[in-house]
């Protein structure tokens, strides 16, 4: 009558992470997850966006380096002239200005769209029939 199939059974595979959507460069754990963070909401096709996009995120890296290297070492260091603010702050300053700067240019400071529209939010909210 019939034959029985003999086949393995079928199993899932994860879908591997799409090369486009890799950095360009190789970033540190920081600067991997704001990557990982806005590719995933939002859609930056464009070499030019993908470039700046992994400069920020190298600032990213940076930044906490300094912070590490600033929690370490104190906030104000002393010198022969006396207590002084930490060479590094103002490094750390600017790299965290740079990305604030840059994500600003992406336009990633608005909301993400949302593939369908959403319902507002909180339960409970707008009219109710009286009881």
């Amino acid at each position: 009558m019939g034959r029985k199939s003999h086949k393995p059974p079928l199993h899932l595979v994860p879908p591997a992470p799409a090369a486009e959507d890799a950095p360009p460069r190789t970033l540190g754990h920081h600067g991997a997850s704001l990557w990982n963070r806005i590719m995933c909401e939002y859609d930056i096709a464009d070499a030019g966006g993908r470039e700046l996009l992994a400069l920020a995120c190298q600032q990213l890296d940076r930044a906490e380096a300094l912070k590490a290297q600033i929690d370490a070492e104190g906030e104000v260091i002393q010198t022969r002239n006396g207590p002084k603010d930490h060479p590094a702050l103002r490094h750390e300053l600017a790299a965290r200005a740079f990305i604030a700067k840059t994500l600003h240019r992406l336009g990633l400071n608005v909301e993400p769209l949302r593939p369908n529209p959403g319902r507002p939010g909180g339960h409970g909210t707008g009219w109710m029939p009286p009881q």
